[in-house]
């Protein structure tokens, strides 16, 4: 995966003081429907995204428990195909992160496009907010088709002003031998906590959107 310079920017509206629970309220339930990069793949038991994810949240005094949808290898037909079992565990929220290994394999942009979109409308139709993680397509599959894959979900996010966009999943691990297992594709530990740092407060952003 090519480095992306995606993350410089500061979203618009993103606090970085957590908005803490009441006592007596609920833990939300918060879906992380992925691949391998949500899964944990390589990685020691607790050290995953989703348990990473939870012990930052809990940090920021928030009552949270991330629930792991993140099968490896899945591309995005693959988690379409599983949503409505992901959604027996009544999420409130959800972060969508696939497409990475629709890139590795070279598969249509509009395939992962059309996958995507019935993820997010079926999503929507069950009142779940949901913040979309984009990628970046390996750059030996050339210009084009990386211009193609990477527009999927900015297109996607800018269609649906009710989703939140986070253009790369892997901005600031992505090429990173440190932050990488030796694959150079999967984060060790701390290219986990990494993704978490910078992903955390667009996900607090989600969370805040939850009706209570």
């Amino acid at each position: 995966m090519r480095k992306a310079a995606l993350g410089a920017a500061v979203l618009p509206g993103l606090s970085g003081r957590a908005r803490a629970q009441g006592p007596g309220q609920r833990p939300l339930r918060l879906l992380a429907l992925g691949d391998s990069l949500t899964a944990g793949f390589g990685l020691p038991p607790g050290q995953g995204f989703v348990p990473q994810l939870e012990r930052a949240l809990a940090a920021r005094g928030r009552q949270v428990r991330v629930l792991d949808g993140g099968v490896s290898g899945d591309t995005t037909a693959g988690g379409l195909a599983r949503l409505d079992w992901a959604l027996a565990d009544r999420p409130d929220a959800a972060i969508v992160a696939l497409g990475g290994n629709d890139g590795l394999r070279g598969l249509p942009p509009a395939a992962t496009r059309a996958n995507l979109a019935a993820i997010l409308d079926r999503l929507a139709a069950a009142g779940i907010p949901t913040l979309l993680a984009g990628m970046l397509a390996p750059p030996n599959l050339g210009a084009e088709y990386g211009r193609e894959f990477a527009a999927v979900f900015a297109d996607l996010a800018a269609e649906r002003p009710g989703v939140l966009l986070y253009p790369f999943f892997l901005e600031g691990v992505a090429a990173v031998p440190a932050l990488n297992q030796p694959d150079g594709i999967h984060p060790n530990a701390r290219g986990v906590a990494v993704m978490v740092e910078r992903i955390l407060p667009l996900v607090e952003r989600l969370l805040d959107s939850v009706p209570r």
